[in-house]
């Protein structure tokens, strides 16, 4: 019989789900918002060379920031780890007294805690590690994933912003490309707003409200856009 915790069910690669979700939610809603916002011009091409230079600028921004910060990460890891071997090799008496404190917020008594401390002392490196987990309470980043995130970041945000654009390449005329573009945008951001609550095991009510959220920034962002480069348009007119 398995044990009941082989069943648990865990989201993992965590950083590179946000990384996804981040990307695409962005993506899907500032170039859809531009090019909603500039179709009131009336030039499909102006949308369009518009809306792949702020896709293309937009997708390398977030993915050069998010491996940025995943290497910021790794990097104040290190430094934090090197603090701690150094308080472990010359204020021992301290560290040991940190690790009752930690098991005391969970009530268990200093008896208890003996064999642990005594344990952790003949391994320095998993007490290092103890205390970067439950002290600190900081997660080893991978450095080496540190692109892979970057990646991730600027390719999901590649296609959430390619998606609202297909239209116009389709369409010569903007009202026809726009109104296509919002139809399936709408239904992307239902989906996708349903999905990412749903994959990480929220309940279906939770889920719903996700996709209305979702969907209500998504047109928010796309109608004050629209609405703006209107009424800039109107009072100094400006054609392609």
């Amino acid at each position: 019989m398995s044990s009941p915790i082989n069943n648990e069910k865990h989201i993992t690669n965590n950083d590179l789900m946000r990384n996804f979700i981040i990307g695409f939610s962005d993506g899907l809603t500032v170039p859809f918002a531009l090019t909603s916002g500039l179709s009131s011009l009336g030039s499909s091409r102006l949308v369009v060379l518009a809306g792949l230079a702020e896709l293309f600028s937009g997708a390398i921004s977030m993915g050069l920031s998010s491996f940025l910060a995943a290497s910021t990460d790794a990097a104040q890891y290190a430094v934090e780890m090197a603090r701690e071997k150094t308080e472990i090799e010359e204020c021992p008496l301290e560290e040991e007294q940190e690790i009752y404190d930690i098991f005391a917020e969970y009530g268990i008594e200093r008896c208890h805690v003996f064999m642990v401390v005594e344990r952790l002392k003949q391994d320095p490196e998993m007490w290092v590690k103890f205390m970067m987990d439950f002290e600190l309470k900081l997660t080893k980043p991978n450095r080496a994933g540190a692109w892979i995130e970057g990646l991730v970041m600027g390719l999901s945000y590649l296609l959430g912003g390619i998606l609202p654009m297909i239209p116009y390449f389709a369409f010569k005329r903007t009202n026809d490309a726009l109104f296509t573009s919002i139809g399936i945008t709408v239904v992307i951001l239902i989906v996708f707003g349903y999905g990412k609550s749903a994959i990480v095991g929220n309940p279906k009510k939770d889920s719903i409200l996700s996709a209305f959220y979702t969907l209500i920034v998504g047109v928010v962002a796309a109608g004050t856009s629209y609405g703006i480069v209107r009424g800039l348009d109107s009072a100094n007119p400006v054609r392609a």
